[in-house]
């Protein structure tokens, strides 16, 4: 099992089990919005670079240069959050740039139908990797988390969490190292930027 995969199937443990619960969410971020095109439907994101820029740039970099399209949802863990974004279908990791600051100190929480990005036990590690989570996961919360850094927030799902919830529901099972891997791929054809005159 990678670091990454340890990392969260820890605080997959720890945290408060139950199923999503009907939360009144704040307001979406004012921020650029995108598309994950899947396998199984598509998932509206507005993103926050007022809260997270260097992450928000971070993961726009990727968007814009293609990088997500042809991974694949490789961690998916009912009741706790989905992670795609570095995999192809084999499961080969595809190269990376340099890693981002961690920004999860942003006062964003781990809500549900937040995006946040995946990392080692080295809270600077974040690369391309990232997840929505299908609860409020505050073990992942700066300040709560085990090494009191947490996840990075930048963004949340304004449309298709029923895609998400979707996803969640895929039967998974274990490949080499990889635990908790979907049966049946669940592919990110593309992720795009909505323009801008587009946007609401």
């Amino acid at each position: 099992m990678t670091v990454l995969a340890t990392a969260l199937l820890v605080l997959a443990q720890v945290a408060p089990a139950g199923s999503p619960a009907a939360t009144t969410p704040p307001p979406a971020p004012a921020g650029p919005i995108v598309v994950i095109e899947t396998s199984q439907g598509d998932i509206r994101v507005a993103l926050n670079p007022a809260k997270a820029p260097l992450t928000v740039e971070n993961f726009l970099g990727y968007v814009k240069s293609g990088f997500y399209a042809g991974t694949i949802f490789h961690r998916v863990i009912p009741g706790f959050m989905i992670q795609g974004g570095g995999f192809d279908a084999k499961l080969v990791e595809k190269p990376t740039r340099p890693p981002v600051k961690n920004e999860a100190r942003n006062g964003l929480r781990n809500l549900r139908g937040t995006l946040a990005m995946a990392r080692t036990s080295d809270p600077h590690s974040a690369t391309s990797q990232f997840f929505v989570n299908l609860k409020s996961n505050p073990a992942l919360d700066f300040g709560v988390s085990r090494d009191g850094w947490g996840y990075t927030v930048f963004g949340e799902v304004i449309e298709g969490m029923e895609v998400v919830d979707r996803i969640a529901a895929v039967p998974t099972t274990s490949r080499g190292v990889h635990e908790d891997v979907p049966r049946l791929d669940v592919t990110i054809k593309a992720v795009r930027l909505v323009p801008a005159a587009k946007q609401p």
